[in-house]
């Protein structure tokens, strides 16, 4: 008997026995996902949810809406200290997050909008462009806010899809013992935002009316992936109430423009839309930027199903 040969094929077995046991491990090794936002947190659900060992945790309450101007919490710095992977939606939204980053240099995170083609400037038309309409009305915030990236990716269904997948293969480089659970997730879940955007699409292309005013800069990917205008954005950042001079330009704007549908979000006042209303004689609906709700995998789904029914009765 070759006994070198025997040792070889021993220590052969040997080796791929102790790398099963080492793969195993590492793909039952507990993972805690903490994601920044409740958009971001239903995108990551999805992929991650259901996956042995892994738990996926929002950092910031599902009421807070879109994150301008917020400050962490000591129990939020708590969370985040837990972290094996944080998952952000990036394009400048997550402002308030950067310290702590810092604090945390070794913390791999995730940005869901690397990759996506951004839009800028202060309003846009259903195509991307910068709508001449609204240059010279400032609201409070002027050139600065022409530069910045617009990082509401996620209100177009387009954004949102980019956004899970990146998000998908993000994890799967993190974590390559369960990257076919995260990219079979993401494919399940991109089938139903791809449903989800032609159903939209069947029911608005056809809708003779396409000029919209809005009260926050939410929206300009979501009229970009249905051909609609934004003609006007009454407060550039939630909750700034316009003064009256803004007040006056819009109420005059939507009046020559013809504008019939003034769309307001769930999480914040509408004390102004319906001074406009009441002028114009427009009507106020409640357009929501999925930046709040259930902490459910099928949220996202239903408040844009909402958002269409909306929609189709404003629009018609």
């Amino acid at each position: 008997m070759n006994h070198r040969r025997v040792l070889g094929k021993v220590k052969v077995a040997a080796l791929a026995f102790f790398a099963a046991l080492a793969w195993a491990g590492a793909a039952e090794r507990p993972l805690a996902i903490v994601t920044s936002f409740y958009p971001i947190y239903i995108h990551t659900l999805n992929v991650a949810g259901g996956v042995p060992g892994v738990t996926v945790t929002n950092l910031t309450a599902p009421t807070t809406g879109c994150l301008h101007d917020y400050q962490l919490r000591p129990a939020e710095m708590k969370t985040l200290m837990t972290a094996d992977l944080l998952v952000v939606n990036g394009a400048g939204m997550e402002a308030f997050l950067a310290k702590a980053i810092q604090r945390h240099p070794t913390l791999p995170v995730i940005d869901a909008s690397a990759g996506c083609d951004l839009l800028r400037g202060e309003g846009h038309d259903g195509h991307g462009h910068d709508h001449a309409e609204d240059e010279g009305h400032g609201h409070g915030h002027g050139a600065h806010a022409a530069a910045a990236p617009n990082p509401h990716v996620w209100v177009g269904v387009s954004g949102a899809i980019r956004q899970v997948r990146t998000i998908a293969e993000g994890l799967a480089k993190a974590d390559p013992g369960r990257a076919e659970r995260y990219r079979a997730n993401a494919a399940t879940y991109v089938g139903k935002l791809e449903a989800l955007k032609a159903r939209m699409h069947a029911a608005l292309d056809g809708l003779p009316n396409r000029r919209i005013v809005t009260f926050h800069e939410a929206f300009p990917y979501f009229a970009q992936e249905f051909g609609l205008t934004i003609a006007a954005v009454v407060q550039r950042e939630p909750g700034s109430e316009p003064n009256a001079r803004e007040l006056a330009e819009t109420i005059m704007r939507v009046k020559a423009a013809g504008i019939r549908a003034i769309f307001v979000e769930p999480q914040y006042p509408d004390k102004a839309a319906r001074a406009i209303a009441r002028e114009t004689g427009a009507a106020v609906h409640v357009l929501d930027p999925a930046v709040t709700g259930p902490l459910t995998a099928d949220a996202y789904l239903r408040i844009m199903e909402r958002n269409l029914e909306v929609l189709k009765a404003a629009l018609r």
